[in-house]
């Protein structure tokens, strides 16, 4: 870059640099002598409503001194009607409250009826208007926080003291309204204590002590409070840490002062916007400059070779994408034959299992029935011995049933389903694990409709769902004192079958029917019970749901699509 580039540059920055200063200052100058000037027109016109308030309450005092009826009501001592009497002259003057006080300070009428009866014979509003024939002025603080403002004159009667009239201005209202403008505001009594504040912990102190506060906690904060801000000139005041502006007014009331105290934010502010401006101006500027110092050739030579590599890069990659995609393709077509002879071996090894599992239960009661036809041949009763022996025949049957059920179990159509009654279901269910549930001791609570509830289905594939969930239930009590299962079943818009058992209740609802998962001990189950029993429902147009029960135990619920409307009525067995 040629030296006298150089030069403009380095002036061109020395420019703005000092545009920048000068432009701050005079704005911070300019802009902080309007602030000054708005607080104090503003305080002006707080002045003049203070005056004209406590002006238009201080004649109030005196015409109420020589009102008839308040003068008869002392002279008589009947204030029956004096408390109505002053309420409906608060509303015509507006002041804040009225009082009408004996000779003995006592509270005898007034605005605020609660205030009746009360003695005031101390107060300082009572003393000074009953050593003076004026309406006196008494500020006094109040036990709940802030100070009191009332007017006071005595009321004589033949030159007879008979009582004090006390009107009080609510000058607190002020601070409510001052509240929005400014950040502080507080007027000041002749002695400079601070009587009327937006600031509540101020009232009672001096401005010295209202405006006192400690020092910034870190180094960092006390050299930003130090260094506030680079132009402003120095504070007049500090509130809570941040630098004010502040401004007094004189109330031409007692000496009364109206100070107030404004942040320097919006000045500084307004002057950061207009510094912006001008920064963003010779910053575009500069950036012209080096836009047209640099020459046009060599950034389009470097444009030109930033894309070239640019390509040979995204030709590269495109080039890897392409060998990584082909290998993709051959690894998922390979994965693909793997995955179909896997699908086959975990299909002849479900169909194996679901055998074995299903057959268990008629094998476990022949064993039993055999056992008890036995035994009872020996003991000679043949009849009893026939009618076991006629079960094992039912059971064989059922067997070959389910064998023929499981060769058709991937297929999902709705042939040969008749109407069935599911008490039977029930009925068969509780047969068939009449053994085991014996041998457990365990109790059966049935509440069963007298009425048929029917449902278009399978009565040995319903047996099956039913048989299962009891099974599940009697391991589920097993090492549990006094063990019960109940069975619950109700029609409605649906047929609903309940099974629930007091066992210690299912911890994984998420993967309680899925295939191979139990949480019995290995050679007492595959998981596959729950598995099945939920397809068969699904089959039949219904859904196997579970959940634990609040008092502990596990409930299973059979909704089936009711096949007649009959109405229930049940009975608790």
């Amino acid at each position: 870059m040629p030296l006298l580039v150089r030069g403009a540059v380095v002036l061109l920055i020395a420019v703005a640099a000092a545009v920048v200063w000068v432009a701050n200052i005079w704005l911070t100058d300019r802009f902080t002598e309007s602030v000054r000037n708005r607080a104090e027109l503003r305080l002006v016109l707080y002045s003049g409503n203070v005056q004209s308030e406590l002006q238009r309450n201080s004649v109030v005092p005196l015409l109420l001194a020589r009102d008839p009826d308040l003068i008869n009501a002392l002279l008589q001592g009947a204030f029956m009607a004096t408390s109505q009497r002053l309420i409906s002259l608060q509303g015509e003057i507006g002041a804040a409250s009225l009082q009408l006080l004996d000779s003995d300070g006592r509270t005898v009428a007034a605005t605020d009826r609660t205030q009746i009866g009360a003695t005031h014979g101390n107060d300082a509003y009572f003393v000074e208007a009953r050593r003076s024939r004026d309406t006196v002025f008494s500020v006094s603080e109040r036990s709940a926080g802030g100070f009191e403002f009332a007017f006071s004159r005595a009321v004589y009667s033949g030159g007879r003291f008979l009582g004090v009239v006390v009107v009080e201005v609510d000058l607190m209202k002020f601070e409510r309204s001052w509240a929005g403008f400014a950040d502080a505001i507080a007027v000041t009594n002749s002695e400079g204590r601070i009587i009327l504040a937006t600031e509540p912990r101020w009232r009672g102190h001096n401005l010295d002590e209202a405006l006192a506060v400690q020092d910034a906690p870190t180094a960092i904060q006390r050299a930003l409070r130090v260094t506030a801000d680079w132009a402003q000139h120095s504070p007049d005041a500090w509130l809570r840490g941040e630098a004010v502006l502040q401004s007094e007014a004189r109330i031409p009331f007692r000496g009364w002062r109206l100070v107030s105290f404004t942040a320097y934010d919006s000045v500084r502010e307004r002057v950061n916007g207009v510094l912006a401006l001008v920064i963003m101006g010779f910053a575009m500027l500069l950036a012209l400059t080096f836009y047209l110092l640099s020459r046009r050739a060599r950034f389009q030579t470097a444009l030109f070779k930033r894309e070239s590599a640019e390509l040979r890069m995204l030709n590269a990659r495109l080039q890897r994408e392409i060998a990584e995609r082909e290998k993709v393709q051959k690894d998922l077509a390979v994965a693909e034959q793997t995955l179909v002879q896997s699908s086959k071996l975990a299909v002849l090894g479900e169909m194996s299992a679901a055998v074995s599992h299903e057959l268990n239960q008629p094998l476990a009661a022949m064993r039993t029935y055999l056992a008890g036809a036995k035994l009872l041949l020996q003991r000679r009763r043949p009849e009893e011995a026939l009618s076991s022996f006629q079960r094992i025949d039912d059971l064989i049957g059922r067997m070959s049933a389910i064998t023929q059920q499981l060769k058709s179990y991937a297929r999902k159509s709705g042939q040969d389903l008749v109407p069935v009654d599911l008490r039977d279901c029930v009925a068969g269910a509780l047969a068939m694990m009449e053994p085991q549930l014996r041998a457990r001791r365990v109790t059966i609570n049935r509440t069963i409709p007298r009425s048929p509830v029917m449902v278009k289905g399978d009565r040995l594939r319903l047996e099956q769902v039913i048989v299962n969930l009891l099974r599940n239930a009697l391991d589920a009590t097993h090492g549990v004192e006094h063990a019960e299962i109940g069975i619950l079943l109700s029609q409605g818009d649906t047929a609903t079958l309940m099974v629930r058992d007091n066992g210690h209740g299912i911890e994984e609802l998420d993967s309680l029917f899925e295939p191979f998962y139990t949480t019995k001990k290995p050679g007492d189950g595959v998981g596959l019970g729950l598995a099945i029993s939920s397809g068969i429902v699904s089959d039949l147009g219904g859904r196997l749901m579970a959940h634990n029960a609040p008092g502990g135990g596990a409930v299973f619920e059979v909704q089936l699509p009711i096949l007649s409307g009959a109405s229930d009525v049940e009975a608790a067995e």
